[in-house]
């Protein structure tokens, strides 16, 4: 298996993994009075495992964004040039601009 994809999963567990946390807290906390609500009604079981899930696959797309920012970068890669993206060669190109009819100015060089 690629090394990517093994990141992937384990960035994806730990996403998961902390999306548990959360959701504990919250319920162990009763934020906004969330355990008496999920504890009083018939589909307290699906609020839970929703918000588990939700909040897994946002926990879950961060951890793995943390992690493939925080890679090295590798100083080896051929594929640019010594310019950096800088544009190279570029000239000024005189263009004549023509005023309305009726709204010539005379413009004072300096």
């Amino acid at each position: 298996m690629p090394d990517l994809i093994k990141m992937y999963i384990r960035q994806t567990a730990i996403g998961f993994a902390l999306s548990a946390v959360f959701v504990t807290l919250l319920l162990y906390f009763n934020i906004v009075n969330l355990w008496h609500l999920v504890t009083h009604t018939d589909v307290g079981l699906l609020a839970v495992f929703l918000l588990w899930l939700f909040n897994g696959i946002v926990f879950a797309g961060v951890q793995f964004g943390i992690s493939i920012m925080l890679m090295k970068y590798d100083d080896e890669d051929d594929d640019d040039d010594d310019h950096r993206g800088m544009p190279v060669g570029l000239t000024p190109i005189r263009v004549e601009a023509h005023a309305p009819r009726g709204q010539n100015r005379q413009i004072s060089r300096r």
